[in-house]
């Protein structure tokens, strides 16, 4: 007392701290009550979903904060050293690619796709789907919308899934109308992950494991294997239909899955110029991922793409879909403590390598494609050109393994490398066979590279009347899809 007596205003001080620590206290107890309360409030249903609920925005209703942020993959503005989520018309980037794929509807069209929200509308835009003039034309079989939305799983339930691989595209356009989301992975009664396609637990039974005994972590990375894989459609498997399947049989190795495909001698397509019978690798991100380094150390697609963030003293799973290198900060950071610009670097420098060597055996392929070309017109029999034709075969396949692909440049830069460096082999060896064939058949010139510069140069070589193709499209856009959508948005409503 005698203190506060010689120092009157020490009393004060300690008045006025006292103060202020209770009323910092009581704004913290009311951040902690806010937070409770926002929490049971966001916790708490409003909307009853039910078993196949395929609209996003009534998930959204109950999940605001994962149904906003899934929203923003409608932005496109990202764009890396190696594409982003922009449409970029990638045959006007890599003319070559016309010719690697002549007589398959990717030499027509192949976009950089774009984020999941506009899963509907680029399958539609695309001139690889065609331009159906009704519900009847099966210019594309219905098993192409399998990815695209959650529509699906509802029409398999409704249907059953042989039925649904049984229809065309254009029988299912009204159809399947909500772009890939919520109920594509979740439950709508627990939200727990889950597997929503046939095709992944089909390949897993195959290979004699129960995927239903899958941990929550590697879940976030198996909703995403139901798509991002390599598939093709089996016509025997069910009459009549296009049975989605994954070639994981003898294993996911380039090798692997190409050695199940030569045993059943399955093709995509036979190739326009070398008549070489082709595969086209669809996207296999997981086989990749699960031969990296992220793979071995536990880390899912999740972690990576769609990482934790909170908000409003919740944490929960961004789902704004994209690449990590959009959100170095939450997904390469959370582990590696190097600055943004030195990460970004190091992706990049792995990218440049197998890129390199992968445009490489690109242009390989291609000029083993025009110099079967060649064999044929100056007189090859069929017998000579069968070890050729698989070579070719192979070699491409490797190529597209690597490319189709995407992220395996950095997903597993050394498996990667090892199949692009087998494809140059026998790419290499494939035109050294042909190059002996043509002296054979009396032809001890080079055969002449084709003036493919451009796009445009590239699909007249091929063949393609690409006027017509568009204004065929066009007239589809025009005519036909409006239609489709007023009957979908009236099913909608009702």
């Amino acid at each position: 007392m005698k203190m506060f007596e010689k120092r009157p205003w020490l009393a004060w001080l300690m008045f006025f701290a006292t103060v202020i620590v209770v009323f910092l206290l009581g704004l913290l107890a009311s951040s902690i009550m806010e937070r409770r309360a926002e929490a049971v409030y966001v916790n708490v249903p409003k909307t009853q979903l039910s078993e196949f609920e395929p609209r996003n925005e009534v998930w959204g209703e109950n999940y605001p904060r994962e149904f906003q942020s899934y929203y923003q993959t409608a932005d496109t503005t990202f764009a890396s050293k190696y594409n982003g989520n922009a449409t970029i018309d990638m045959l006007e980037v890599d003319p070559r690619l016309v010719v690697l794929w002549a007589g398959y509807g990717f030499s027509k069209d192949y976009n950089q796709g774009r984020g999941h929200y506009y899963a509907i509308t680029d399958v539609v835009n695309t001139l690889r789907t065609g331009a159906p003039k009704n519900e009847n034309d099966g210019t594309m079989p219905s098993t192409c919308w399998t990815c695209k939305g959650p529509d699906v799983p509802r029409l398999m339930n409704e249907h059953g899934v042989d039925e649904f691989y049984k229809g065309t595209w254009a029988s299912l356009a009204t159809e399947v109308v909500n772009p890939i989301g919520c109920a594509d992975c979740h439950d709508p009664k627990t939200m727990n992950l889950r597997i929503t396609r046939p095709a992944l637990i089909e390949a897993f039974e195959r290979q004699g494991k129960d995927i239903t005994k899958a941990s929550h972590q590697e879940m976030r990375t198996l909703v995403c294997a139901q798509c991002h894989v390599e598939y093709y459609f089996d016509k025997k498997k069910v009459d009549g239909a296009n049975y989605l399947t994954f070639p994981w049989d003898k294993g996911m190795r380039a090798e692997d899955m190409e050695k199940y495909y030569d045993e059943i001698e399955f093709s995509d397509w036979t190739h326009q110029l070398s008549k070489a019978p082709m595969l086209k690798a669809q996207h296999p991100g997981y086989e990749t991922y699960m031969t990296g380094i992220h793979a071995d150390r536990g880390v899912s697609c999740a972690d990576c793409h769609m990482p934790y963030k909170s908000e409003g003293g919740q944490k929960f799973t961004d789902h704004k879909i994209q690449s990590p290198l959009n959100n170095v900060a939450n997904s390469c950071q959370v582990c590696h403590r190097q600055e943004t610009a030195n990460l970004i670097a190091n992706v990049y420098d792995r990218q440049d390598k197998i890129i390199e060597n992968r445009d490489k055996l690109e242009e390989l392929v291609v000029r083993a494609h025009v110099e079967a070309k060649k064999a044929w017109d100056v007189g090859a029999s069929e017998d000579q050109m069968k070890d050729i034709l698989m070579g070719i075969r192979h070699a491409q396949w490797r190529w597209d393994y690597a490319a189709a692909s995407h992220g395996a440049s950095f997903h597993s830069p050394v498996e990667i490398g090892r199949v692009i460096g087998t494809g140059i082999d026998i790419a290499q060896e494939t035109r050294i066979k042909l190059a002996r064939l043509l002296a054979q058949l009396g032809h001890n010139e080079e055969v002449a590279y084709p003036d493919i510069e451009t796009k445009a140069k590239a699909q007249k070589y091929i063949g393609l009347d690409m006027e017509n193709l568009n204004s065929e499209k066009q007239a589809f856009k025009e005519n036909v899809l409006p239609k489709w959508i007023e009957e979908a948005q009236a099913r909608e409503k009702s």
